[in-house]
């Protein structure tokens, strides 16, 4: 049996992924905090401007947290967590909180799950885009 070894995540890409969010962020007039996490959930890599909202740093973090954790962008798991939604009890299942708001995206690499980028700190579709964005700039 062959197997075929997926290259992780690394430091250059995540820094590549933070420095295509946060231009697009500027270009936009958003200040953002973003979070790159490996595949193990560890954090990789983190920026918070210091004129981004305080929180933005934990909002960046739990959104890629929860695309890492359920493999899937933060934008198209919204309806999910309503009640009545399939994932309505999800978040107190796990011991880490997620968070249901656009701007987590899951990254792959040859359709495995490599890590996960947040963005937070502007309007969740602006997050959603940002991330995106950066996530197209590595061309994956």
């Amino acid at each position: 049996m062959s197997t075929t070894t997926v290259t992780p995540l690394t430091t250059d890409d995540a820094e590549l992924l933070i420095a295509t969010a946060r231009r697009a962020a500027e270009d936009a007039g958003v200040t953002v905090s973003v979070t790159v996490l490996d595949a193990g959930g560890h954090l990789l890599a983190f920026r918070r401007d210091d004129r981004a909202v305080l929180i933005s740093g934990e909002t960046s973090t739990r959104k890629a947290y929860t695309a890492l954790q359920l493999n899937a962008p933060t934008a198209d798991l919204v309806d999910a967590v309503q009640p009545g939604g399939l994932f309505h009890t999800l978040p107190t299942a796990l011991d880490r909180p997620l968070l249901f708001i656009a701007g987590g995206i899951p990254v792959h690499r040859d359709g495995r799950l490599i890590g996960a980028i947040g963005v937070g700190g502007g309007a969740p579709d602006q997050d959603h885009g940002f991330a995106t964005e950066a996530v197209r700039a590595l061309g994956v």
